[in-house]
């Protein structure tokens, strides 16, 4: 197999996975009663009917996203000066000005390094394209103990600053105990590249034979790595310590501290001691993020990223077939693997939703604000967080976090211009909201004055730092959990999984099959069945997990060698040491 194959498989996964409104396939026959996997139907602007086939072995490969833009719970949209849409296909032909505003992550690291455990990061050296990143190492933030708030470089130096500050007289004590006891945890935990995990005997050579340090420190380490996380059990006292890493252990997996692995606080801790340490935001926002991932495919002859293009159903009888909504035939060709994103709750014809009963994320609120900079204060962070109080857990509504990253990128904004994108952080509960499931919410007055109120916590957080804010506003909108649920397609507009370390419960994996539907083939033959990819299919939410599921994926349509050869583009930090496998 060409390396430019195997990398653009990747590639394909990646951006795959990335889309949860998104669905790709490929290759050979499947002998099985009729089976379909019924998706919501959105309408199609152009049904596609072009032949696609993933990229192995130098076939063909499509992605098809159902809607206009790509980048699924990462895509970046275009409002002009009057509020209304632009697709970016339109903006690329006659261009305007434009607030372009992300729809999910505003927040990144490891990325602008060049060696970096981020698995995202190795998708993007495995495909040979990335965005260009902007540096920043200052954030803002409102606590309970600071409400007028603070704002200060990130680093091991300046987090001891804030503990000096705000936190007890155990606080500094209780935090080099807590790093003492997870410090060797990390060596292992930050040099083992999720990219590199594969679910059969080959993880032997992908991980153990190719990092042996850090392999053998995680097998040492495993009972400790894989336990719920217990601040009490590491000897954490302090109030301010404890409600400072509920939250960032909140922002990073959606849950508190005492649901998280404890091989997440170690990468957290290991974080905060980096020297030099900073932000990383993409040039020209998360949409440059999902256009270099296009490009990794778009790049190879007959590869194609199709937007627009929702798919109604998967049909497998004697061929797996995607059916575009309103196409009269679907795609008959032989195909030896279907990749299909996957969400943790699916339904067939024949019976109710598996899955249902799974913990879940709340959802969330978005306000995103075309503002004069005439209004804006000139010595705004780039990003601040504001906690109104420890007294309720993490997850209650009121915490928010708001972006402005025309301050970094000011191509995000037309001229003399910014953009303002703030959002309750998985904190907003979809029942408040069902009762609109279904109705014309550009009209209905009961539930345009919800989200007024509901977007009240959002507006305060931005007059923290702007408060003449109402005064430059050219454009707003507002986001609830029913445009999550519709846009994203995510079940109740969840932010993702809410399973608490050591609760018992097993991912499914990129190998398991779609409930209802079945594979064709043994699940260690390489490019053969049914695989299942995204954030549902393995630990943690948001990109990383979905950057690993997608690596995943594409490592069990590969062979070990196939695989080993495209994972010599990942770098790693120096603490994972040389592999010791070397090949030709």
């Amino acid at each position: 197999m060409r390396q430019d194959h195997v990398a653009t498989l990747a590639t394909l996964v990646a951006l795959l996975i990335s889309l949860p409104s998104a669905a790709g396939f490929g290759l050979a026959p499947a002998h099985a009663p009729p089976l379909r996997l019924r998706a919501p139907a959105v309408r199609a602007c152009a049904p596609a009917s072009e032949e696609v086939d993933v990229v192995w072995s130098g076939l063909k490969v499509a992605v098809l996203e159902s809607h206009y833009e790509i980048g699924g719970c990462a895509h970046e949209f275009n409002v002009n000066m009057d509020g209304k849409p632009v697709p970016s296909e339109l903006l690329a032909k006659k261009p305007q000005p434009v607030f372009k505003f992300e729809a999910g992550p505003s927040l990144y690291s490891g990325l602008s390094a060049d060696a970096s455990p981020n698995p995202l990061k190795h998708i993007f050296q495995m495909v040979g394209e990335e965005p260009e990143w902007i540096n920043y190492d200052t954030w803002g933030a409102h606590l309970p103990e600071v409400p007028e708030g603070y704002e200060l470089s990130i680093g091991a130096e300046n987090f001891m600053e804030i503990l000096r500050r705000y936190g007890g007289p155990t606080a500094r004590e209780d935090w080099d105990r807590l790093a003492e006891q997870l410090m060797p945890l990390t060596k292992g935990v930050t040099a083992l590249p999720s990219t590199a995990v594969r679910g059969d005997a080959g993880v032997l050579l992908t991980l153990g034979a190719r990092y042996p340090r850090a392999f053998l420190d995680v097998i040492l380490n495993a009972q400790k790595i894989t336990a719920p996380f217990d601040l009490e059990a590491y000897g954490v006292r302090d109030p301010f310590l404890k409600n400072y890493l509920d939250l960032i252990a909140f922002l990073l997996q959606g849950l508190p501290s005492n649901g998280t692995l404890t091989a997440v606080m170690a990468f957290m801790v290991d974080e905060f001691y980096k020297p030099d340490a900073v932000m990383d935001f993409p040039k020209g926002g998360s949409g440059a993020m999902a256009a270099a991932l296009a490009r990794g495919v778009t790049k190879h002859a007959g590869c194609s990223v199709r937007t627009s293009t929702p798919v109604e159903e998967v049909v497998a009888d004697n061929t797996f077939r995607m059916v575009p909504e309103g196409a009269h035939a679907g795609f008959d060709e032989e195909r030896d693997a279907l990749l299909a994103p996957a969400a943790p709750v699916y339904s067939d014809d024949d019976g109710p939703a598996d899955g249902e009963g799974l913990p879940l994320c709340k959802s969330f609120m978005h306000l995103y604000l075309g503002v004069r900079a005439d209004a804006m204060p000139p010595d705004l962070p780039p990003q601040w967080t504001v906690v109104n109080s420890w007294d309720v857990p993490i997850d209650a509504p009121g915490n928010v976090i708001v972006s402005v990253p025309s301050i970094l990128d000011p191509s995000l904004a037309p001229e003399g211009h910014h953009v303002i994108h703030a959002y309750t952080a998985g904190n907003e509960p979809y029942h408040i909201w069902e009762r609109f499931e279904g109705v014309d919410t550009n009209k209905d007055a009961a539930y345009l004055a919800l989200k007024e109120e509901r977007a009240a916590p959002m507006w305060e957080a931005i007059r923290r730092r702007v408060p003449r804010v109402e005064e430059g506003v050219v454009v707003r909108q507002i986001g609830t959990p029913l445009t999550h649920a519709r846009f994203l397609r995510r079940h109740r507009g969840n932010y993702g999984l809410a399973l608490a370390a050591g609760g018992g419960f097993e991912f499914p994996k990129v190998t398991t099959p779609l409930p209802g539907l079945f594979r064709c083939g043994d699940s260690t033959t390489a490019g053969i069945g049914l695989f299942r990819c995204g954030d549902s299919t393995t630990a943690g939410i948001g990109v990383p997990a979905v950057a690993s599921s997608g690596a995943q994926c594409a490592n069990a349509l590969l062979s070990v060698w196939e695989q080993l050869k495209m994972n010599d583009k990942i770098k790693m930090p120096s603490s994972a040491g040389e592999p010791l496998l070397q090949r030709r």
